[in-house]
């Protein structure tokens, strides 16, 4: 089992580039570990303001921080083809040797829906995503031995080629999963999990699943990485932090799936009819940073290896310095 590691995760949903750069560096001086950089062509809501791109942020914050960094996460399937993604990360990873690791996912209709075409059912994007996954890991390996690699999948194709940049070690690729067929599948095919927070029953089961896809491939479970991202809403009053969830994030209280919905307005619509009870269970709203800390503990205990946290208040400055002191410090495997 891996330390523990408690990262940033940079909202690019909500700061400009330059600011979450910024922050970035100052979460690293309050003993922050290493930042998960969100990857979206638009905001959840019009009011969160911002979506720039993943990929140019990864290599600023490369060059502005000393810790870990990776797409949290990307979707090898619609924007970007698995050999672009592929190309991405490994021109990151030998640039920032040891550092940089890449999470993917199915994708979500808001960020994917840009390029036009049809836009399928869960089951068929999960599809899509395995084999992306297995496209990029065979291509890192082909690379890596001089070899050119070609794929003609279900979804994806790619003709005889290799990455020319290399690092000497293939980035992990870490899959994000919030349910049980593709918790194993994951086990299965990928160097770790990421998932969002929820019930610690759920994340048990989310475990257990991923262990045996991992144990069916023949591999270790407790050597593979597990990842937690982790919102939370603090400010120094509840009040505030209320607030900050209700008009920030008001997506965090939507307990229905939102991979189908393409807008930044229907979302906005959608978010009139939140309230504050709906947070209960998917967003810890809290002006004591204790509390955050024993939520925080509980996933900890459960055995993650890296924690990433998002404040979705806009003070992100006074956030990262008690957060620092009274939570990260705090923490204990």
């Amino acid at each position: 089992m891996a330390d523990l590691t408690i990262g940033y995760a940079a909202a690019l949903e909500q700061f400009s580039p330059t600011d979450a750069v910024r922050y970035a560096a100052l979460a690293e001086q309050h003993g922050f570990s290493g930042t998960m950089a969100a990857d979206h062509f638009a905001p959840w809501v019009p009011a969160q303001g911002q979506a720039s791109f993943v990929w140019s942020v990864l290599a600023a914050l490369g060059e502005r921080t000393t810790g870990d960094l990776g797409p949290g996460v990307t979707s090898p399937s619609f924007r970007f083809h698995p050999a672009v993604v592929a190309q991405a990360s490994a021109t990151l990873a030998a640039m920032y040797p040891g550092r940089y690791w890449l999470g993917v996912g199915a994708g979500e209709a808001l960020n994917e829906h840009v390029v036009g075409g049809y836009w399928p059912e869960a089951g068929t994007r999960s599809a899509m995503l395995f084999e992306a996954v297995d496209l990029i890991k065979r291509l890192f390996a082909g690379s890596l031995a001089g070899k050119d690699v070609k794929h003609a999948g279900q979804h994806f194709t790619m003709e005889s080629t290799r990455l020319w940049t290399m690092p000497e070690q293939a980035p992990e690729v870490l899959v994000a999963t919030a349910g049980p067929i593709n918790a194993r599948r994951t086990g299965k095919v990928a160097d770790g999990m990421i998932t969002p927070g929820a019930p610690v029953e759920k994340i048990a089961m989310l475990f257990e699943r991923f262990a045996e896809g991992a144990r069916e491939a023949g591999k270790d479970p407790d050597a593979m990485t597990k990842v937690l991202q982790l919102h939370t809403a603090w400010a120094p009053t509840y009040e505030q932090a209320l607030a900050d969830a209700m008009t920030e994030w008001p997506n965090g209280g939507m307990a229905f799936p939102k991979g189908d919905v393409r807008s930044p307005a229907d979302f906005a619509a959608m978010a009139k009819l939140v309230r504050p009870e709906d947070f209960a269970g998917r967003l810890l709203i809290s002006e004591d940073p204790d509390a955050h800390r024993a939520q925080i503990q509980r996933f900890v205990d459960l055995g993650f290896d890296r924690i990433y946290l998002h404040n979705v208040g806009r003070d992100q400055e006074t956030w990262l310095e008690v957060f620092g002191r009274e939570v990260v410090a705090k923490l204990r495997r």
